[in-house]
């Protein structure tokens, strides 16, 4: 684990809250000068701690109404047959996440379609004839409790013990 610093962790919380935020309003908000504040923001990158910037987009209002949650079961669990599964599910478009997971299924995704139809025609003509499928699972979203990408609370390290 990458050890962060009370102002990296601040650092990060406001980035994940507000990704766009110009440098000298996040340095202002964590105390820090916007030289030193760039610098941190930059390390963070580096290290992997920040992976990348992005817009959350509304499905719905690009015509993308269905979001399902889909199990996935293989047959073989081979390398072979494992990366080429992974391989087509990163191809996919419909496919905006996919988990290696454990338990009775492989893989969980999150798929995103325009409507029912769309949906049944990518899972009976594309995912199922992936390599390796023995099954699918599907749970479609009905409404959405919580989706903040943003989470909280960020781990502090552990409490010193007094000398």
């Amino acid at each position: 684990m990458i050890e962060l610093d009370d102002i990296d962790r601040r650092i990060v919380a406001v980035l994940q809250a507000e990704g766009r935020l110009p440098i000298v309003d996040l340095a202002h908000r964590v105390g820090l000068s916007p030289t030193p504040c760039q610098r941190r923001v930059k390390r963070l990158e580096e290290e992997g701690v920040i992976t990348r910037y992005a817009a959350l987009v509304s499905p719905p209002t690009m015509g993308l109404g269905l979001q399902a949650l889909v199990q996935v079961t293989l047959d073989d669990h081979s390398e072979k047959v494992v990366e080429a599964f992974e391989a087509e599910i990163r191809a996919r478009p419909e496919v905006v996440a996919c988990y290696a997971v454990t338990g009775d299924m492989d893989f969980l995704l999150h798929v995103l379609a325009p409507d029912l139809a769309a949906f049944s025609d990518f899972a009976l003509k594309a995912l199922l004839r992936m390599p390796g499928v023995r099954g699918t699972r599907s749970s479609f979203i009905m409404q959405a409790v919580k989706t903040d990408l943003a989470w909280a609370p960020i781990p502090q390290p552990p409490a010193r013990k007094p000398r």
